[in-house]
């Protein structure tokens, strides 16, 4: 499948199907991507699916044992002598990886020759100077590890979050595009609960962008840890997509006239602004009266703020403003449907 996936599109797969039906081959393969991404879902159907689990550090450390006693395929016979201790570091270095562990061990008995044949501790220096873990910046585990950020931030466990940004920032992914992620985090998750976190984000990002590798990734540790922190809420994007859906189910309203701006004298004759009151010459400050929705929609509510951080006020503000303008409104109909019966 390591073949398959990359040598035939989806659509060549499918040359495969009948084949495998019938039973005129089998199909064995392996692959480090997600078969669910990789391969059709006709094939997949018609496969059964092993996951491989990450190595644990005494199974490798096993494995590179056998490696140094097999005179056939592994090292046996070149002499390479090396301790408990050491064979721990190139496991635990391997990260569950045997392959990557056994090419270590390779290296570093190709060092160890020229010294005596001993596997030092200036030998692992030199063969694990590069300890980054297992990454794929484009696969399954990408995604999977900036998912598990984003839920530990919505979460509000700022431990786990910073560990997920950490573990990422050593795989090799882009401080920039951690940096785009959280400041999403921001207005998703936190939204108008704190409006600061919005700022913060971009502050961040701004910081990493002049100071670059590592000094930056201080300022993204801190912006995890505050967005973590803070309080949260979705309103504002659980609003936004109401509002969506309500265009969508509503369609091209028009513009109430009243609403209408009237900048020319015949805009003015045709109604354009009408009836409109200014807000600010209203006791209040605000015409409760006014509807401000197309008149074929009536009035809607997409923004529920929640009783979190800053939105605690601005939820008793709107429930109350909401009130007396549905009770403002309801009156007015009352006055427009008597006038219309005299």
């Amino acid at each position: 499948m390591g073949d398959l996936d990359h040598r035939f599109n989806k659509l060549q797969q499918d040359a495969f199907l009948p084949h495998i039906e019938r039973g005129s081959i089998l199909f064995v393969g392996a692959t480090t991507e997600n078969p669910s991404f990789e391969l059709n879902s006709a094939l997949l159907s018609r496969c059964r699916v092993h996951v491989m689990e990450a190595v644990d550090a005494q199974d490798i450390t096993s494995a590179l044992r056998r490696a140094l006693d097999d005179g056939e395929r592994g090292l046996g016979g070149r002499g390479i002598r090396v301790d408990e201790i050491a064979l721990g570091e190139i496991a635990h270095a391997a990260d569950g990886d045997v392959r990557r562990a056994l090419t270590l061990l390779e290296i570093a008995a190709d060092i160890a020759e020229g010294e005596g044949g001993e596997i030092v501790e200036a030998t692992l220096h030199q063969v694990l100077a590069d300890r980054s873990r297992r990454f794929d910046k484009g696969g399954e585990q990408f995604y999977d590890q900036i998912s598990a950020l984003h839920k530990s931030v919505r979460g509000s466990h700022p431990d786990a979050a910073l560990y997920w940004l950490v573990r990422m920032l050593d795989g090799g992914a882009d401080p920039a595009y951690l940096a785009r992620r959280m400041t999403r985090m921001a207005v998703e998750d936190v939204g108008l609960a704190d409006p600061r976190a919005l700022q913060m984000a971009l502050e961040a990002w701004d910081a990493y962008e002049r100071l670059g590798s590592p000094e930056g990734e201080l300022a993204l540790a801190q912006l995890v840890l505050y967005l973590a922190s803070t309080a949260k809420s979705n309103a504002g994007y659980k609003a936004l997509g109401a509002a969506r859906r309500d265009l969508d189910a509503f369609g091209t309203q028009p513009v109430p006239m009243h609403l209408r701006n009237a900048p020319t004298k015949l805009m003015k004759e045709l109604g354009y602004g009408d009836g409109y009151q200014y807000d600010h010459d209203v006791a209040g400050g605000v015409a409760l009266d006014q509807a401000a929705f197309p008149e074929g929609m009536g009035e809607r509510v997409y923004y529920k703020p929640m009783a979190r951080g800053l939105e605690i006020k601005l939820k008793e503000k709107l429930d109350g403003l909401r009130a007396a303008r549905s009770h403002a409104l309801a009156e007015r109909r009352r006055r427009a449907d008597k006038n219309d019966n005299e």
